[in-house]
């Protein structure tokens, strides 16, 4: 029983949620976009609060939180993120991040519980300027010319222009001390509606989803819109729009049980009403746990593609821009966040894989790894209707803290 335990104070937990909401805020989500204003304040609002909890940090030199505490015992890493996609929810990263602020501010501060959770917050797990750059520099995957490289998609600004602007320029971007950690817990909304309508509380997450993904462009004709007969026609447009249809047609048959893809941006060129499209180009992803399926549907869409160039009207290439490894999450993270739920949620928790991204994938490269899921309402996020129950928020912290004492009493 844990009854006698310190557990999360849950009004404390809602406090900061909302502290950190009203930073930024835009209708009922939020806008902090990395490295803007809302963003660095949250930033420094959590540094601000380390204290609270027997830890010291700083932002380092990308953006980073990475906090550490004195007291004796193994210690734990946990977070999150802080920055949102554009006018986007409240709780995507923050939840995580304030679930890890009081898990340390109940477990380091007990002098019953061997050992202390650290706490950090990633940059850009959003991927304003590129994929996980906070959590990848932490493990040592993100060089110099990897930051010269990276550009904001919003805004066309260097990385190396919001560092300056953010005065973290010339700050030593920290690495992770291999063997520090007993591991590394994350946090987060589902973004679905898997919990909701099963009625259940917790995700006890099993992998998470690579992402690849694919520019698929398309070469025709460009000519007059008026006097080009239809039947003499090149257009590259017309091209891809079958092409879009055609995956949705073929897909299915070779696709695992959650395989998901998705066109995210179609560009037609000229792109005036008035000419036929002489290119086009489409933005394609595909996210799965197993590198197999990913294999059989990009052979699909190569075979498609030369489907296409043989009834000789247009041109197709399909080109990989983005690799993602599925990362699996630890056994034994599974069965702490499992049995945590036992205790205080009444076993209400389901093992699912994410169909997200998260730093937890770039953290399991290097440590154990693991994650939990509260529900998400309506299964909408990324959107700044999203929103979670605050009794499910509060169920949810109780079951986070209890896992981190579990972790380290192993």
């Amino acid at each position: 029983m844990i009854d006698h335990l310190p557990r999360a104070n849950g009004a404390r937990v809602l406090a900061d949620l909302h502290a950190l909401r009203a930073i930024g805020t835009y209708k009922t989500g939020v806008h902090k976009p990395t490295f803007s204003e809302p963003h660095l304040r949250s930033l420094q609002w959590l540094v601000q609060r380390l204290p609270e909890a027997g830890l010291a940090g700083e932002i380092d030199g990308i953006g980073n939180v990475i906090s550490a505490s004195a007291k004796a015992g193994p210690k734990l890493l946990a977070g999150s993120h802080l920055e949102s996609q554009n006018h986007a929810g409240w709780l995507d990263g923050p939840l995580g991040v304030v679930y890890a602020l009081e898990a340390a501010r109940v477990i380091n501060c007990d002098p019953a519980t061997s050992g202390a959770v650290e706490v950090a917050a990633w940059c850009d797990e959003e991927g304003h300027f590129g994929h996980f750059l906070g959590s990848r520099s932490y493990v040592g995957a993100v060089s110099e010319a990897d930051i010269d490289a990276a550009r904001d998609r919003s805004e066309g600004r260097t990385m190396r222009e919001a560092l300056a602007s953010a005065d973290l320029a010339g700050r030593p971007r920290l690495q992770a001390e291999r063997g520090r950690h007993v591991g590394y817990l994350e946090a987060h909304i589902e973004q679905g509606e898997t919990l909701e309508s099963s009625n259940l509380q917790i995700g006890v997450v099993t992998s998470i989803v690579g992402i690849w993904q694919y520019r698929i462009t398309f070469t025709g004709e460009q000519n007059h819109a008026g006097t080009t007969r239809m039947a003499i026609r090149r257009d590259a447009g017309l091209a891809l729009a079958r092409f879009c249809v055609a995956i949705d047609d073929r897909f299915p048959a070779a696709c695992g049980p959650r395989t998901v893809w998705t066109t995210g941006r179609i560009t037609l060129e000229p792109g005036a009403p008035s000419i036929i499209p002489g290119a086009a180009e489409m933005l394609f992803q595909i996210r799965d746990d197993d590198p197999a399926v990913i294999a059989r549907l990009e052979d699909l869409l190569h075979s498609m593609a030369a489907e296409v160039d043989r009834q000789g009207r247009c041109g197709v290439a399909v080109e990989r821009i983005r690799t993602g490894t599925p990362a699996w999450m630890d056994a034994s993270f599974q069965q702490a966040i499992e049995a945590a739920s036992t205790d205080i949620a009444g076993g209400k928790s389901l093992r699912m894989p994410s169909g997200a991204g998260h730093d937890a994938q770039v953290l399991a490269t290097i440590m154990p790894s693991g994650m939990l899921f509260v529900p998400s309402i309506g299964g909408i996020s990324h959107h700044w209707t999203e929103n979670t129950a605050d009794a499910d928020i509060v169920i949810g912290a109780e079951v986070f803290v209890e896992t981190c004492r579990r972790l380290l009493a192993r």
